[in-house]
């Protein structure tokens, strides 16, 4: 019997016995865990499609080890600009065993068994504190400047700003080369005014 299942965001054909790379999961070595949507069932009877799912199919894995994949280079270049970035990346990720699939309507010879489900009450005050973000949110958003006060800074790019989040002197004050990098990806140009018309400085005067 094979399945097809949905992880991660991603569709793999499995068999009992198969170890296959996915998606990072929660859990340690030795843990079984429920790998997520059957999409489709196949076996010598015939194959079942899901719409989208088999309901009652499920696929069981024990988890063998969580690690990092193999270092991939992501390179960025802005002709003309002066921009150059080289980032290495190492993706997590999850090795699995297959070690039951279960077809609607059997019962499961495998039992479930996670180390790290008892820690899940810690993340019970996350909640609680999240209505205290918005709080400190609100202010920002009412104080906002006329960033058309800088120069080069035309309605059409203050708007642009706002849509990114930047909406006071203090902000622009505060901007790091990490920081234009980070937004010259989204307004295209937005370094090079900054650079050239000296917004940090002229923002932290008109911070003031």
């Amino acid at each position: 019997m094979f399945a097809v299942i949905k992880t991660g965001g991603k569709q793999y054909r499995v068999a009992a016995g198969d170890e296959i790379r996915i998606e990072k999961l929660e859990g340690a070595a030795g843990d079984t865990l429920d790998l997520g949507d059957v999409l489709m069932l196949g076996s010598e009877a015939g194959v079942t499609v899901g719409s989208p799912t088999v309901d009652g199919a499920q696929v069981i894995g024990e988890l063998i080890d969580t690690n990092r994949a193999r270092k991939i280079i992501v390179f960025k270049k802005r002709r003309r600009q002066n921009y150059r970035r080289t980032k290495g990346h190492r993706q997590w990720g999850t090795v699995v065993r297959i070690a039951e699939i279960v077809a609607p309507g059997e019962k499961a010879k495998t039992a479930l068994k996670s180390t790290t489900a008892a820690p899940k009450s810690a993340e019970a005050p996350k909640a609680k504190t999240a209505p205290k973000a918005e709080k400190a949110s609100a202010p920002k958003a009412a104080a906002a400047d006329a960033l058309t006060e800088l120069t080069g800074v035309g309605p059409a790019l203050a708007t642009k700003l706002n849509e990114a989040g930047i909406t006071t002197f203090a902000q622009i004050a505060a901007w790091t080369d990490a920081d234009l990098d980070a937004l010259s990806e989204t307004i295209t140009g937005l370094k090079t005014k900054a650079e050239k018309n000296d917004w940090i400085n002229a923002a932290k005067a008109l911070a003031k």
